[in-house]
């Protein structure tokens, strides 16, 4: 069997096209973490009108020398005023208030004295001081917040303030995750043999996908055999946009979920990718639906995982992935005995902008220390061709957190 180079498989998924993204409008207190599908654009300045950013009172700049001025008027927050300020006076002003007509400062309560109807000006301010601008938050027309945003707070309160109730999102990728082989135990399941494993795979790809902006529908362990796996993959792919299944892909006497794939119909994109860990991963599709065949072993498939379904659940919300490299400097050398590209969990920090990493508490051994996910973990990738690493060289890390 013939097995890819890795960067020919992040060719295939980069250039896969969604031909119809799943679009709806959300009340805009539900949207927290969907992707926006519009550009949201300012349809009025903010603010509309000259407005006091203070609690003081609203005057004439030029009247600040005669240290005496009479209070005429009071001016709440949110009442409509048709006194003016004219010369020799000023009208009480709140924060969040219109400026009265006729004046262009604000001068703040505690630079005055009140003196029965008359403020004294202790200190004066400069023109124009606590009045904020037509527009100084947004002006009409501006675009306020891009298409493909990941919706966080603060574009929730510009919205509120723009008034849209219910904006359009993408939405959030069905991932169905489904474990195989007939020695798996469910959470809180009894053991019954020596031979049966806890399955922990179908879990941490639940929060693998709700981490990264799916919405993951948890199918659980089935048995390993054709029949099983094709009536629950099926069943999967028609209500969910991925599926993900663990285990059943590899080159074993019981690995079906290869020869299902194509019985549903759908185009194996790859199979087999000369990795590590994960190598006989498989990524199919069918229409803008997709199926992943991850390995068993856990810290396999979770590595899996993150390089080709977190891609996938992006890219049907047509967004980039949230996963980053970035480079990094060796603390602990790194031997590279193989002839792949690989994914080693290392133990990194970030000091002064820049990062370092090490293997402190990550354990050496097979495809399934799930335990070296654990801490401030990332992703040291190295090709094919590269050569053992020495402390102090600059290497490439995914982040995942």
């Amino acid at each position: 069997m013939a097995f890819m180079h890795f960067d020919k498989s992040m060719e295939i998924l980069n250039d896969i096209e969604i031909r119809n993204y799943k679009k709806s409008k959300k009340y805009l207190t539900n949207t927290l973490g969907y992707i926006l599908a519009q550009d949201i654009v300012a349809d009025h300045n903010s603010p509309e009108f000259p407005t006091s950013a203070m609690d003081g009172y609203a005057i004439k700049h030029e009247d600040q020398p005669l240290k005496r001025l009479k209070i005429s008027s009071i001016n709440p927050a949110g009442a409509d005023l048709d006194d003016e300020v004219i010369g020799g006076q000023c009208i009480k002003t709140f924060t969040g208030s219109l400026m009265p007509k006729g004046s262009d400062t604000l001068i703040p309560i505690e630079n005055v004295t009140v003196e029965g109807e008359e403020i004294v000006i202790d200190e004066e301010v400069p023109y124009g001081f606590s009045v904020r601008a037509v527009g100084e938050n947004y002006e009409k027309g501006e675009k306020l917040i891009e298409k493909g945003t990941k919706i966080d707070f603060a574009d929730i309160g510009v919205m509120a303030s723009l008034n849209v109730v219910s904006p359009l999102v993408y939405e959030k990728p069905r991932v169905s995750i489904l474990s195989t082989g007939s020695e798996l135990l469910e959470l809180g399941e009894m053991q019954t043999s020596d031979a049966q494993i806890r399955s922990s795979n179908n879990y941490i790809l639940e929060a693998l996908v709700k981490k990264y902006g799916g919405e993951p529908m948890q199918l659980g362990c089935i048995a390993d055999d054709k029949e099983s796996i094709l009536k629950n993959v099926a069943s999967a792919l028609e209500q969910s946009d991925i599926v993900v299944t663990t285990g059943g892909v590899s080159v074993g006497d019981f690995d079906f979920v290869k020869d299902v794939i194509v019985e549903l119909g759908c185009e194996v994109l790859f199979k087999g990718v000369r990795i590590k860990p994960g190598q006989h991963i498989m990524v199919a599709q069918k229409g803008d639906k997709f199926i992943v065949g991850l390995p068993g072993f856990a810290y396999s498939s979770t590595v899996t995982a993150l390089i080709y379904v977190v891609p996938l659940i992006a890219k049907l919300q047509n967004a980039p992935s949230p996963l980053h490299i970035v480079e990094a400097t060796l603390r602990s050398p790194f031997n590279k005995h193989i002839k792949k590209a690989e994914f080693t969990a290392c133990h990194y920090s970030l000091e002064d902008g820049k990062y370092f990493v090490d293997f402190d508490g990550k354990k050496s051994g097979t495809s399934a220390i799930l335990t070296n996910m654990l801490g401030s973990t990332a992703l040291l990738i190295t090709s094919e061709d590269d050569e053992p690493k020495a402390v102090g060289d600059r290497v490439k890390i995914l982040l995942i957190d």
